[in-house]
Formats: C-alpha cells, sequence, structure tokens
C-alpha cells in the first residue's frame, strides 16, 4: 500500500489530530475527574472513591500523550524543534504538574490520616488542571500565530527569554481558549464520575453537568466570535524545488480577519463548529437528565469537532508565525521524508487496533461502578 507525498502528508496532518483527540478523550477525561475532587465529594471517602474510578487506567490514558508527542517528533520533526524553541517554559510546566499525579496516586493510600489524604488529594488536583488549562492556551498561541522566526540556518529563535517568553503567550483569548478546554473536559469528568458511581456522588454531579456544559457553549462560542477578527495566513507559494532552504523559501500572506478564510472558502466545513455546540448542549442535557452514556458519546464528539474547528482554521498551517509568516510551518514543508511517513504509517496500522483492543479490554475487565465505601479501602 503505497502512497504519494502529498496524500501521506495529509493523512498524517488527520492522524496526528486523531491523536490528539485520543488523549484529550482519556487522558484529560482522568484528569477531569482529578481536578473535580474538591469539587463533588463531600469527605475523603468520597474523593477516594471518586479516584478508584480513574485509578486502573489513568498510567494507560497517558499513552496517548506520549504517542502524540512522539509522532509530532517524528512526522513533523521542525515543529517538534520549533515548539520546543519557544514554548519549553510552558511545556515544563505541563510536565512538572503531570509529575504531581503519580505520586498522589501512588501516596494517598498510604495512611488514613486525614491531612495526609487532603494534601494528596489537593496535589493531584492542581497536577490535573494546569495540563488541562496550558493545552487550551496552546491551542489559543497557534491560532493567533507565535513570534518565531527561522535564520539562514533554519534555526528557531523566539522574542525574549526564560519568563519573558512564557508570560505573553497567557494573552487573554488564549486563556479564553484554556478555559474553553477546562470547561469541555470538566464536562467530560462529570459525565465519568455519574456513570462509574452510584447514590449521592452520581445524583450530586447531575446539575454541575448542565451548568458545565452550558458554561463551554458560552465560553466556545465567544472564543470564535473573538478569533473571527483575528489575521489569518494564506500560503501562496512553497520554496522553489531543490531550494536549499525549503522553510524560509516559501511566499506566505497575511490575510485581514482571515482566520476564518477556509470556512468562508468552503462552507460546508461551518457545519463543524455548528455541530460542535449542539453536540455540547446535547452532552449537558443527557448529562443533567442521568444519562451519562449518551452524555460522554455527545461531549466525546464534540471534544473532537472542537479540536477540528482549530484544526481546518489554520490548514494547512501547523505553527504560523506572527513575526515572520514567511518562517510558519505548514504540512507540507515541515513534514519527514516520504519513506519515513510510509514506515509510520505501516506501523500504526498495526499497532494502533492493538493498542485500542488492550484498552477497550482494560476498560471492560475494570468495569464496576463504586460507592462512597469503596473509597475507604486504600485500594485502588
Amino acid at each position: 500500500m503505497l502512497f504519494d507525498y502529498d496524500t501521506l502528508q495529509v493523512m498524517w496532518w488527520i492522524l496526528v489530530g486523531v491523536l490528539l483527540i485520543g488523549f484529550a478523550l482519556t487522558n484529560g477525561m482522568d484528569m477531569a475527574v482529578s481536578a473535580l475532587l474538591f469539587k463533588v465529594a463531600k469527605n475523603s471517602k468520597e474523593r477516594g472513591a471518586i479516584i478508584s474510578t480513574i485509578s486502573p487506567h489513568w498510567d494507560g490514558n497517558q499513552v496517548w500523550l506520549i504517542t502524540a508527542g512522539g509522532a509530532i517528533f517524528a512526522a513533523w520533526p521542525e515543529v517538534y524543534a520549533a515548539s520546543f524553541s519557544g514554548l519549553y517554559w510552558g511545556m515544563l510546566l505541563v510536565l512538572f504538574a503531570i509529575w504531581l499525579r503519580p505520586l498522589a496516586f501512588d501516596y494517598r493510600n498510604h495512611s488514613n490520616d486525614e491531612t495526609w489524604l487532603k494534601r494528596w488529594d489537593i496535589a493531584l488536583t492542581v497536577g490535573s488542571l494546569v495540563p488541562m488549562l496550558i493545552f487550551g492556551v496552546a491551542f489559543g498561541n497557534l491560532l493567533q500565530g507565535l513570534p518565531f522566526w527561522a535564520d539562514e540556518n533554519v534555526r528557531w529563535h523566539y522574542d525574549g527569554v526564560f519568563l519573558t517568553a512564557l508570560i505573553p503567550l497567557l494573552d487573554p483569548f488564549s486563556l479564553l481558549c484554556g478555559l474553553v478546554s477546562v470547561a469541555m473536559l470538566l464536562t467530560q469528568g462529570c459525565l465519568w464520575i455519574q456513570l462509574r458511581t452510584v447514590d449521592d456522588i452520581s445524583n450530586r454531579v447531575r446539575g454541575l453537568t448542565l451548568k458545565l456544559a452550558l458554561l463551554t457553549l458560552v465560553l466556545y462560542a465567544l472564543a470564535g466570535l473573538w478569533a473571527y477578527t483575528f489575521d489569518g495566513y494564506r500560503l501562496v507559494s512553497l520554496a522553489p524545488e531543490g531550494s536549499f532552504h525549503s522553510i524560509t523559501g516559501k511566499t506566505v500572506e497575511v490575510v485581514e480577519h482571515g482566520l476564518f478564510e477556509n470556512y468562508k472558502s468552503v462552507w460546508i466545513l461551518w457545519l463543524v463548529p455548528i455541530a460542535a455546540m449542539f453536540c455540547i448542549l446535547k452532552a449537558g442535557i443527557a448529562g443533567g437528565k442521568g444519562d451519562a452514556i449518551k452524555g460522554i458519546i455527545y461531549n466525546s464528539l464534540a471534544i473532537a469537532l472542537v479540536i477540528g474547528t482549530a484544526a481546518i482554521a489554520m490548514f494547512p498551517f501547523v505553527m504560523p508565525s506572527s513575526y515572520d509568516p514567511a518562517s510558519s510551518l505548514t504540512i507540507w514543508d515541515a513534514s519527514s521524508s516520504h519513506f519515513t511517513l510510509q514506515v509510520m504509517l505501516y506501523a500504526v496500522i498495526v499497532f494502533v487496533p492493538i493498542s485500542l483492543s488492550y484498552t477497550v479490554w482494560a476498560y471492560k475487565r475494570m468495569w464496576n461502578r463504586v460507592s462512597e465505601e469503596d473509597g475507604s479501602t486504600g485500594h485502588y
């Protein structure tokens, strides 16, 4: 099964998106459950019960993050290099937060002391909320364009150093995108808690599910209206064939208020953000009625459609540059060789079905609804 280079580049743009969606649906969900501990639970036993719904799966869900990162490194090495050059401190912040999670899962049940339990539950909450926010902030920055450029040797540079390179990334629009991410994933977490717990915990989270879904809907609509005013980028031409600098040799135009130019060109694409809003609303309604399964299905579709909305708006750009548009990275000039993409595709065809099968088996094998009493056993 051989594909031409252009087809493979588009396929890997889709596959990386699928991996990011998989990460949001799995690891994003268990982070959201952890972040809701103090909002949903009334005591340490209830917090323990909620933790027990994700403890068998959270480390397996991390595979989606690792796989997505590995796929970006292999499929788009220049994107990997450019992003780490400027987003390094943001990524370290996420990494430090994620480190708290395995420590909390492991050490929490070493003592029944209330102070001990509360401290590790706080660590678990913080270690979950920070990545949810930062990943959304990252998407907000990508939509606006990042202040980077490539020199004559294709070495990547950003304005500022240390915190002066991090703080500007936390602009109002990017923080709004971060809040969309948090609200949307917390909705997924509420639905999971509702599905896997019984009695008071499950019933208590119903109203919160609807409120979070409505908040997601409002924030998503606000972010969309705001983004509509942003400038976009148009790829005019790639670098001439045989050019030594295939990245910096292309021509890119800045289009005033053109971030949604792809939507304006192909009007049927507007169905993606419209469907996302519909699914968010349906997820909230289903969760409010106690139909967690239907809610999870709708909210999972919403997550995929929200990520798809951003991807369509940016296509074919992966990392647009607000400092030097010609240094922007697209799927055409930032990807690995034809041979590399082809071999990676074979690996995906073989190993992704295996991973999915194992994940389904693991969830089925360890499926049970938990109560407050399950949170007092100390075994997760």
